[in-house]
């Protein structure tokens, strides 16, 4: 049986936005993966957990977001893992669950320039191909990229889940940002203000 192409779009999604929609559109459209999968992280190790709402209110604006749409899906299973996250486990426990697929990374171009900083990072390369989308300021033209690794030509999208959190906190509205599902939820669970 023919391995299904799978692209892995991790994040905190806090909240996800029409920019994580826009790339996930990309990947199937132009980079040969049939689905996309949001895989959503109970805290990366990178980052700072303090404006970051529970898992379970990420998860299901993900799937608000992604219901509607063939080829989209919510993947929670690093909630069941322990934290923080690294990418090399989740691979692991997915592969045990779906072994009929074939998993893509996609990533920014900020994680590629940081990628030797991940745990297990050569093995990661070795067994998955690394989709990366531009991302401002991080140039990828002066890095040895592994060889598994594509700079795509995604859109440049400049919307972040810090600004639009930003945004709510300062009072303003955000209805074109965020899938409108996303965004009455966001609002009658008063988050991020």
């Amino acid at each position: 049986m023919a391995e299904k192409q799978i692209g892995l779009f991790f994040g905190s999604f806090n909240p996800i936005h029409i920019g994580h929609l826009a790339l996930a559109n990309y990947m199937i459209e132009c980079e040969s993966i049939e689905e996309v999968w949001f895989v959503v992280s109970p805290q990366n190790p990178f980052k700072s957990s303090d404006d970051l709402v529970d898992a379970s209110l990420r998860i299901k604006m993900v799937e608000l977001a992604t219901s509607n749409t063939p080829g989209y899906r919510a993947e929670d299973i690093e909630l069941s893992l322990p934290t923080p996250s690294y990418t090399i486990d989740t691979l692991s426990a997915l592969r045990q669950k779906y072994p009929n697929c074939e998993f893509s990374i996609i990533m920014g171009a900020d994680n590629i320039v940081n990628f030797d900083r991940w745990k297990c990072a050569s093995e990661i390369a070795e067994n998955h191909n690394l989709l990366v989308y531009p991302r401002p300021e991080f140039k990828t033209d002066n890095i040895l990229l592994p060889e598994r690794c594509k700079i795509t030509q995604a859109p440049l999208i400049e919307i972040s889940s810090t600004e639009i959190r930003h945004w709510i906190r300062s009072g303003k509205e955000i209805p074109y940002l965020v899938p409108e599902k996303v965004y009455e939820f966001i609002q009658s669970n008063k988050l991020y203000t």
